[in-house]
């Protein structure tokens, strides 16, 4: 019993197409990595990191001198209006006519919003706010002298309250 194997041509034989497809995949992934690296910018890399790590000590002062005028900030974001109101409240500290008040994005600096809130009278400041997109924020509220900070979880699930950092931050 003599039985004649038939040949089949190489482009029918699956183990072929197997062999061809694992390093073609390895060709088009480091493609499409190269074309994201050419494409997106590095945002979360800085060029002046030594200017940064000295400005620390300046930033520490600001925050000591917001724990000395014993400041707090109690914050109403209004998200339908797109408006920021903001109580200020101070024991030592003259109020300043105007704040800066920064929402930053951890990842995306893209997103983040410095606004200017105006005093309306009795330590009541407010200033108009874009849109802010869920998920989580860091908040700085700024005169010339001091500074708060704090973080913000979008949606808003309980009141805003920046103190100094050692009285304690609501999150």
């Amino acid at each position: 019993m003599n039985t004649l194997k038939q040949k089949t041509p190489w482009y029918r034989e699956p183990w072929v197409w197997l062999m061809i497809a694992l390093p073609m995949s390895a060709v088009i992934g480091g493609m499409i990595t190269i074309y994201l690296a050419v494409t997106t910018s590095d945002g979360l890399v800085v060029d002046d990191y030594y200017k940064r790590g000295k400005a620390i000590n300046l930033d520490l002062a600001r925050d000591e001198a917001a724990a000395r005028y014993q400041l707090r900030a109690s914050i109403d974001l209004d998200m339908r209006d797109n408006l920021v109101q903001l109580q200020l409240e101070s024991a030592a500290a003259t109020l300043p006519k105007m704040l800066t008040f920064s929402l930053l994005h951890p990842t995306r600096p893209g997103h983040d919003q410095i606004i200017l809130l105006r005093h309306a009278g009795d330590g009541v400041y407010y200033g108009d706010i874009d849109e802010v997109a869920r998920g989580k924020w860091y908040l700085q509220l700024e005169a010339d002298d001091w500074r708060l900070s704090g973080k913000l979880q979008v949606p808003l699930v309980e009141a805003l309250v920046l103190q100094p950092a050692d009285a304690g931050l609501a999150e």
